[in-house]
């Protein structure tokens, strides 16, 4: 498949190196030489130089032969107009384009057929600022990941010394559990290392565990792990950007009791102001201590670093904990920060960037796939797809089907049921099935979701 992103910033860059790893061909536009020189060293992709909104530039990347367009610069203005000359084409590729402005429903008739014709749009703030609402509704969660229409929860927590599944392997903590079951441990993250478990696994201190869970399971499934249930009257938010103003939102239609924001800009403080009914926003420093201890940070609930700096929301959130905060969360796009989330204390993380990409991937995966989320440190993957009668893995037992090493099937729905699968259950046409896999096995993954071998035969 031919690819052209617009942008090669962190979602860019991301998208590019996935596909181009898995045999398609991408076309890299930008205005920054540097960063596509860099680009071309460490993947293998072509780049163009120039603006993505230019006619010339996208005849030269060869749009009329792309299958797909992904607009992702910082310029709403930019995807959009890349989109609309792709629209041009007579056979116009998939059309996907990053739109930042808060005040742009993803849902509005500006993106429809009819109008800019635009197939996805994705707003990374807006994703953000739900992973933030399921982490205050699932305190003790490091990563809340919706399927199933939110009846399914992929659950991500740190395990820590006192929890009772530590030294236990997965067969003896699937016996102590209560009622038998019904969660199934999915992926376990150790140092920077993906583990796709089997029941002989054993579960280690700092490990970074995936579970699935029926949705009205997880929060016992949380205290289980020895994750504790924390109130969410008291929120600071640092940041007034487009991120806080969303957040703030969604928190005051939520009737949370007290919402601080806390932001260095004057104008955008007054602004936020004359935007929000309930919010008290504050001019500052979200790093000053005094400023922290004035407005008694020691009874915030959560503390929330929603800034263009990751390195100040780190700073900042480690401030808070530090002076008493009970719960903070910081925006962190680098993966490579991951690691260091368990070491440093911070309770959770919001991705824009990884929310992103997993729509994008949406998109691009073969099947009848309904989601696509990476996960941890993206060497993994969490797949949504409805059972084709033409695949390979229906209507036998899970444990008779070949998969690729490092895929677990974690969930299926049928009916509006939600089955925990073990190695007897199986998989029938029109299922809405769940899996990981490692990002390595995606591709054989895409052959035995679309057809039988023999299909043809």
């Amino acid at each position: 498949m031919r690819v052209i992103v617009v942008g090669a910033g962190e979602v860019g860059y991301n998208i590019a190196d996935i596909l181009s790893k898995e045999g398609n061909d991408i076309i890299i536009i930008d205005t920054n030489e540097e960063r596509l020189k860099s680009i071309s060293e460490s993947l293998d992709v072509q780049t163009i130089t120039g603006s993505g909104s230019s006619p010339q530039v996208l005849k030269k990347a060869k749009l009329s032969q792309a299958e797909m367009m992904v607009a992702v610069t910082d310029s709403d203005e930019t995807n959009i107009v890349a989109c609309l000359l792709a629209s041009a084409q007579t056979t116009a590729p998939f059309k996907i384009a990053r739109i930042r402005n808060p005040d742009l429903n993803r849902d509005s008739a500006l993106f429809d057929k009819a109008h800019l014709n635009i197939d996805l749009c994705i707003n990374p703030e807006r994703e953000a600022v739900n992973d933030v609402i399921n982490l205050m509704e699932y305190s003790g969660a490091s990563e809340v990941i919706d399927f199933a229409e939110g009846n399914v929860k992929l659950v991500s927590f740190y395990v820590d010394s006192e929890c009772r599944a530590v030294g236990k392997n997965l067969e003896q903590i699937m016996e102590i559990y209560p009622d038998g079951g019904g969660i199934l441990i999915a992926s376990i993250t150790r140092g920077d290392e993906p583990i796709i478990p089997s029941g002989r696994t054993v579960i280690k201190e700092k490990d970074h565990l995936f579970v699935f869970a029926k949705s009205g399971d997880v929060r016992n499934m949380l205290k289980f792990f020895g994750k504790k249930e924390e109130p969410s009257e008291r929120v600071f938010i640092i940041g007034g950007g487009n991120t806080a103003l969303m957040l703030a939102e969604l928190l005051e239609k939520r009737l949370v009791g007290t919402i601080k924001v806390i932001e260095k800009k004057q104008a955008r403080c007054e602004m936020l102001a004359s935007r929000l009914d309930r919010t008290i926003c504050l001019h500052g420093d979200g790093t000053d201590q005094d400023l922290l201890k004035e407005e008694n940070i020691q009874d915030a609930d959560y503390f929330i670093a929603v800034t263009d700096d990751e390195e100040a929301n780190i700073l900042s959130a480690l401030l808070a904990k530090q002076m008493g905060a009970k719960k903070t969360i910081s925006l962190v796009n680098k993966a490579g920060y991951n690691h260091l989330i368990p070491v440093l204390g911070i309770d959770g993380v919001m991705n824009p960037r990884r929310a992103s990409i997993g729509k994008i991937l949406h998109f691009i995966r073969k099947g009848k796939v309904i989601s696509a989320t990476p996960l941890g440190d993206e060497k993994a993957e969490a797949v949504e797809f409805i059972a084709l009668e033409t695949s390979d893995i229906t209507n036998r037992p899970l444990k008779d089907i070949d998969f690729p090493k490092g895929t677990i099937v974690g969930a299926i729905t049928r009916n509006g049921e939600i089955i925990i699968p073990g190695g007897d259950s199986v998989i029938l046409p029109g299922d809405h099935v769940i899996l990981v896999a490692l990002r390595s096995s995606i591709p054989q993954i895409e052959k035995i979701l679309t057809v039988k071998l023999d299909y043809f035969g």
